[in-house]
């Protein structure tokens, strides 16, 4: 399935299958098999035993409201510890199964891996439908993500868990609703209004005046990544996108898009 042609058949057909005989997850890896002993907080357990010398995993695909977790200073999202209970209710003392579709460790030395029930469910599809975490991918670790994004959206339509919170709403692409959210991840919509490419940078440019307007860049290496999907960034003017990730300040408010699941396209002019 293309990120560009999304198919929701997945919500009707099989999602909660066993991966054996379900096609999404046929290029998962499969790793080990542990028992659940902690819940952290929405997005990362702990297991009875270590697989690969490592017995934290982090729930790859997912961003769960994040807990303080003794961090100084740091202020708890809205709906923290709602995230951390259904996790709970899902896993917490049940075995689970490690899966891979990308890089398998973090620099912190957790696992990262899709986690599926002895009865095929799938954790993080779960936790989606339920709306207790957002879609959150990396280049390396992109598996997926049709699926993923399809649950988050049927979440966000029946306004389920975070998606009836506004500090988790969708944003419009305008320097007014973005400039007080910089430093924070956030999901922005809007109309590319025009492109470029300079000095090795790709800049796609939400307003007339780039020094004030919502900017999505791409480097070199985020550029032959969107061209290996058959998709050059450069001919995006007049598409509505929606971009997710975290939002700095580069002239205006500006996300940094490293691979193409970051961005869907919602409509072409």
């Amino acid at each position: 399935m293309s990120m560009f042609n999304r198919v929701f058949f997945v919500l009707l057909c099989g999602i909660w299958l066993s991966p054996a005989h379900a096609g999404p997850f046929d290029d998962l890896a499969t790793g080990e098999t542990a028992l659940v002993i902690e819940v952290v907080d929405g997005d990362t357990v702990i297991l009875d035993r270590s697989a690969d010398r490592a017995n934290e995993v982090r729930l790859v695909g997912l961003q769960a409201p994040k807990l303080a977790l003794g961090r100084k200073g740091f202020k708890e999202w809205p709906l923290a510890p709602d995230a951390k209970y259904a996790l709970e209710a899902l896993a917490l003392n049940k075995r689970v199964t490690l899966r891979f579709g990308g890089a398998r460790m973090d620099r912190h030395g957790r696992h990262l891996a899709h986690l599926f029930l002895s009865d095929g469910t799938w954790i993080q599809g779960r936790m989606l439908d339920r709306g207790m975490a957002r879609v959150y991918t990396f280049p390396d670790n992109r598996a997926l993500t049709d699926e993923m994004y399809a649950l988050e959206r049927q979440a966000r339509d029946a306004n389920r868990g975070i998606w009836a919170h506004p500090f988790y709403a969708l944003r419009a692409a305008t320097p007014a609703s973005l400039t007080r959210f910089t430093g924070t991840f956030q999901i922005v919509e809007g109309r590319v209004l025009d492109t470029a490419r300079v000095k090795g940078t790709t800049f796609l440019n939400f307003g007339e005046n780039w020094r004030d307007d919502f900017t999505i860049t791409l480097n070199n290496r985020a550029h032959r990544l969107f061209i290996k999907k058959l998709v050059d960034p450069l001919t995006l003017t007049g598409q509505v996108l929606r971009v997710r990730g975290w939002l700095k300040k580069r002239n205006g408010p500006a996300i940094n898009a490293t691979h193409p699941e970051q961005i869907e396209i919602l409509a072409v002019n």
